[in-house]
């Protein structure tokens, strides 16, 4: 099922056509309107007029967070504040939030886009929709609340927190579509079985989640434990919110972009340079349709690849690979490159490990560590010392013929490792700034 066959099946001349067509819209606003762009313009010796190509968008600069950060709250707004309906901020770790701004249309955009994207999971009218991700400054609830409205379902808006509670409603209001982070839709599932809860027993079919990078191990792991269809959505708040792009349920297969709203390049993380279609980098998003706060060559610092090749459900918007880390959360410990979700990938392979897990990073002599400190189901804890030697072994040379690494293994008891019902804490990096 196709929410908006018009613009999803559109041919690729056509896309490209219309990207064109509107990204000389934008680049002309951007100069016309937010002095940070006609600067970053000017530095490069590049007018708007000039782009007469998408492959001319490689001679515009880029745009970084700390940019956003450089003008908070509004130097990066194209509208006027009379015009901006909605404002959002990303939580951020230090320093200032990055604000972002909606007018009128880009709600309704986004909310077309939600829209577009609860049907590509398989979501419809009648589904009742339970909400798990936070309202607020955050972009997750309202910018699925809105979608879900959109496709005529119930939206249960339960937000974050409150486990238990969570799943009385699911049970006693009859929830067929779970949205929320993947790492808590397993701790749900550690809840309900603690609670003599049969969780197979809801009519959840469907859950859609995104927030933070997950593996296919945990895919399989979500569908085992929990018995739904698990989707990848992806956005982030400068963008967007949710809802840039999504898996369809036919093939699960890549992240279909909304290319009439967004175009995307991929680029070598150190150089900067546009690498060619289905190479590995770093996500870079440039917004075509967005008011109040447009982002041009926007670094997501997202690590992925675009797929090209046609999807069996008959969009043809191009897919983007599962998100494998982010450049900026790539950890170097002695010289290699080492995303947490690689980690993740080997843990969901061994027998008897619980999908929780911390990494902790240190300097020792100077000389970079790396603990694992992973959970045990209930049944391998209880084994004895020499079993769970063996399984911590095991553990430590799957991780080292992988990634080719050394690390310590710390195996823990089960619900050790703190839970998040946001997005989970994967590393603790302690090595001296």
């Amino acid at each position: 099922m196709i929410w908006n066959d018009e613009f999803e099946t559109l041919p690729r001349e056509a896309i490209e056509s219309l990207q064109l067509k509107r990204l000389q819209q934008t680049l002309e606003k951007v100069y016309a309107t937010v002095p940070f762009y006609r600067q970053q313009f000017d530095k490069v010796g590049v007018m708007p007029e000039q782009i007469k190509s998408l492959d001319d968008l490689r001679r515009i600069p880029f745009t970084l967070k700390q940019d956003m950060r450089d003008n908070y709250p509004y130097g990066l707004f194209a509208t006027p504040l009379d015009q901006i309906v909605r404002i959002h901020a990303s939580s951020g770790t230090t320093g200032k939030p990055t604000v972002v701004g909606y007018t009128r249309r880009d709600i309704d955009n986004w909310t077309e886009m939600m829209a577009r994207s609860f049907t590509a999971a398989g979501a419809h009218r009648g589904d009742v929709i339970h909400n798990a991700y936070g309202y607020g400054l955050f972009t997750g609830g309202l910018g699925a609340h809105y979608g879900a409205e959109k496709i005529g379902a119930s939206v249960i808006p339960m937000s974050g927190g409150n486990s238990k509670k969570q799943l009385m409603i699911m049970q006693d209001f009859g929830s067929t579509v779970l949205t929320c982070t993947p790492s808590y839709s397993l701790y749900l599932a550690e809840i309900a079985a603690e609670e003599g809860i049969d969780i197979h027993s809801l009519k959840l079919r469907v859950g859609i989640f995104g927030a933070e990078p997950w593996s296919e191990k945990m895919r399989d792991e979500i569908q085992e434990k929990v018995g739904i269809k698990a989707i990848d959505i992806y956005g982030l708040s400068e963008i967007l919110g949710p809802g840039v792009g999504i898996e369809c349920i036919e093939a699960q297969a890549g992240l279909h972009i909304w290319e009439d709203h967004f175009i995307i390049e991929i680029i070598d993380p150190d150089t900067g340079e546009v690498l060619p279609v289905g190479e590995q980098g770093e996500l870079v998003i440039t917004t075509i349709t967005k008011e109040g706060i447009p982002m041009i060559r926007y670094r997501t610092r997202d690590i992925t690849r675009i797929i090209a090749e046609p999807c069996i459900c008959g969009r043809t918007h191009r897919r983007l690979q599962r998100m494998s880390g982010r450049s900026d959360d790539m950890l170097i410990i002695r010289g290699v490159n080492v995303f947490p979700s690689q980690i993740e990938s080997v843990l969901m392979d061994i027998e008897g490990v619980e999908p929780h897990y911390q990494l902790i990073v240190d300097r020792e002599e100077n000389l970079d560590t790396l603990e694992v400190q992973v959970e045990v189901n209930e049944k391998a804890f209880s084994d004895e010392i020499k079993v769970l030697q063996k399984l911590s072994r095991t553990i430590q040379d799957s991780i080292k013929d992988i990634l080719g690494i050394s690390c310590r293994i710390r195996l823990v008891e089960p619900k050790t490792i703190a839970r998040s019902e946001g997005k989970a804490k994967r590393v603790i990096d302690n090595r001296p700034k």
